[in-house]
């Protein structure tokens, strides 16, 4: 709500000027979901409308960010006057705060669903991994691993909690997808560091998919919304606590 990249209406057009970061896969898309702030005098909520942009357009420079994996899935966007058509609009000006609710509320709460089916798959493969070199002896390992495979079913089942309250209401899941990121989020790293812990030194070789794996997992906790917007959201919305201030 904080954004301040602009965007003023000339004609049939949004001119945008501004910048983005860590914006996901700018290099190979072809579309941007973008906000832009239309009325700088508004409440910060109320001042913004949601653009589709097609990253074809003149104005825009991508300049790739390179992760602590070495990947470059993350991007710098520079918009200089872009001219956006008034009809790649999503909902009413000014009102892209409530449409932006919506997108994070299908991110957070269904979006994930292959990476915990995946998450599960790591989970076997780290426990035959325990048995061949002999951590499986270790007790504590075990009941970790263990945990972990309980915490995994229940966010599979969280899951199609989301799904099926999103038909219940209407095509929008609620405040579990913020439940489910927050939940999701610490899971995903501690397998990785349990994966870690059992492949020993082979867990330092890059060449290795669980190494990088768990440098991704470090992103998990920022990605979607940070744990700690997650947890305020849950603080106030299913507990019913006061606003922070």
């Amino acid at each position: 709500a904080a954004l301040r990249t602009r965007a003023w209406r000339d004609g049939d057009d949004y001119v945008v000027s501004g910048s983005k970061i860590w914006t996901s896969h700018a290099e190979v898309a072809d579309w941007c979901e973008l906000l832009v702030r239309t009325d700088p005098d508004a409440p910060r909520h109320r001042g913004i409308t949601w653009l589709a942009m097609p990253m074809d357009a003149p104005g825009i420079t991508v300049r790739p960010l390179r992760t602590l994996a070495g990947s470059t899935e993350f991007a710098e966007v520079f918009l200089d006057e872009v001219r956006v058509p008034a009809a790649h609009r999503v909902g009413a000006e000014n009102d892209g705060w409530r449409v932006t609710m919506v997108t994070l509320s299908y991110e957070r709460g269904t979006a994930f669903v292959g990476e915990v089916v995946a998450c599960r798959r790591v989970l076997a493969e780290v426990a035959r991994e325990a048995r061949k070199n002999g951590r499986w002896d270790d007790a504590v390992l075990r009941r970790r691993l263990g945990r972990l495979n309980a915490e995994f079913r229940a966010l599979w089942r969280l899951t199609q909690w989301n799904v099926g309250e999103a038909q219940r209401t209407g095509g929008v899941p609620g405040v579990g997808g913020s439940v489910f990121k927050l939940a999701y989020s610490h899971a995903r790293q501690e397998l990785y560091d349990t994966a870690a812990e059992v492949l020993g030194p082979e867990a330092l070789d890059p060449g290795r998919e669980w190494t990088l794996d768990r440098l991704s997992s470090l992103s998990y906790t920022i990605a979607a919304g940070t744990s700690q917007i997650q947890r305020n959201i849950v603080a106030e919305r299913i507990l019913g606590l006061p606003r922070g201030r």
